[in-house]
């Protein structure tokens, strides 16, 4: 695969990135930035309407500003379908699969990103997936395009996982080390040198498979962190000790760190990628299987434990605060909030739904942090969003699972 390192100086003038998503907009965007000419894909019309008239469809701080003087320069356009490039990325979502024991990851929109780039493919092009795949998607995209009749063996086909926080992501995706696993020593290194073109960040080199694993690892490391933290908060709400506290106290030992509890864990990222590895690796995997499911359980807990406060106060009028996966940004995917919330719908309950991060939802009507709790007798903290600092709860009943109104 590829054609030889002699032809790492490449130029590259055209990159068309397929999905304009969390990753695929903001990449786009800086790439349109640093003088690429940029052909994004996205199947959602209206998404690629919003951006062709610079502007954005999702929340991300600074992302608004460079979406639009890429869209202003003429150097990023948003499209329906692929076109030839130099550089192919795919940033397309890797859901996992409800419904089966080990949650095994769902690659249909990585196999139709490659099926529908191959038509476009010519020999010399590099092809980059970021989306967070599981150990062998890169050589899957590889196979997927040969029975497409694209001879592969001409192409630099490497991972190159995204590392960013929501939040951060135009600073993270330039600042971060990047990681970049080629299917050979060739595509590494071309690959490798075209993001030292953007990547202020160290670039480190290895094999595709270890690249994979790396993004898995990361996430999974960070999982097991949060349920430590998440079944010591319920350990404590069993013997009547404020977790809050006790965290604070333990973490002044030089070499402890214990994380905040929450209500569970959400995102596209770490309450997904853990299943990955968990799906190959059924047996060996049980720690990184058994902390999925204490912030899965947490979740539940928390459900339980707001039902037993209702059950309690009769019938209150409630304010759940917060629906997004994790403060201050927009993004609901995998929210344990959400799902806190979703398990009252069907109840007799009377609750209001404050996010100030979005402008409105087809679910809910929302209001915000004041009408919230205006209109409440229980206040119910769920994600520690930065406008929920400092609010005025006298006289309210309070549950606060993330630790904000301290």
């Amino acid at each position: 695969m590829g054609i030889g390192i002699e032809r790492q100086t490449m130029k590259i003038k055209k990159i068309c990135i397929i999905g304009l998503g969390y990753i695929g907009l903001p990449t786009a965007a800086l790439l349109a930035n640093r003088g690429y000419s940029v052909h994004g894909v996205d199947i959602k019309k209206d998404a690629v309407a919003t951006i062709n008239s610079g502007r954005i469809h999702i929340v991300e701080p600074d992302l608004d500003t460079f979406v639009k003087a890429a869209v202003d320069s003429g150097r990023l356009q948003a499209h329906l379908v692929p076109a030839r490039a130099d550089v192919f990325f795919i940033c397309v979502p890797t859901p996992f699969k409800h419904g089966t024991s080990n949650f095994d990851p769902d690659m249909t929109f990585v196999v139709d990103a490659a099926r529908k780039i191959a038509p476009f493919i010519s020999n010399g092009n590099i092809v980059i997936l970021e989306s967070t795949s599981p150990v062998g998607a890169t050589q899957m995209v590889a196979d997927v395009l040969a029975a497409e009749g694209v001879d592969v063996s001409h192409l630099y086909i490497a991972y190159c996982p995204e590392r960013v926080l929501p939040g951060k992501i135009m600073m993270e995706l330039v600042e971060n080390d990047r990681i970049v696993g080629g299917l050979d020593d060739s595509s590494t290194e071309i690959v490798a040198n075209f993001y030292k073109t953007f990547v202020n960040g160290e670039v480190l080199k290895t094999d595709s498979k270890t690249a994979e694993m790396a993004k898995l690892v990361e996430n999974a490391s960070r999982d097991v962190q949060i349920a430590f933290a998440n079944e010591l908060s319920m350990i404590c709400d069993n013997l009547g000790i404020d977790v809050w506290n006790l965290i604070n106290i333990a973490n002044h030992h030089p070499r402890v760190n214990i994380l905040s509890p929450g209500t569970g864990v959400g995102g596209h990222c770490i309450a997904v990628d853990p299943w990955f590895i968990v799906s190959k690796n059924p047996d060996e995997a049980r720690i990184i299987r058994k902390a999925r499911e204490v912030n899965n359980f947490k979740t539940e807990w928390v459900i339980k434990k707001i039902k037993e406060k209702v059950k309690v106060l009769g019938k209150p009028r409630v304010s759940f605060m917060g629906i997004a996966f994790k403060p201050n940004i927009d993004d609901m995917r995998e929210s344990p909030a959400l799902r806190v919330v979703e398990a009252f719908e069907k109840s007799d309950l009377k609750f209001l739904v404050c996010e100030p991060n979005i402008a409105k939802s087809d679910r809910f009507q929302l209001v915000s942090p004041e009408q919230a709790i205006e209109n409440s007798d229980l206040v119910i903290f769920l994600v520690g969003h930065r406008q929920f600092m400092g609010l005025e709860l006298a006289g309210k009943d309070i549950l606060d699972f993330c630790g904000v109104s301290r």
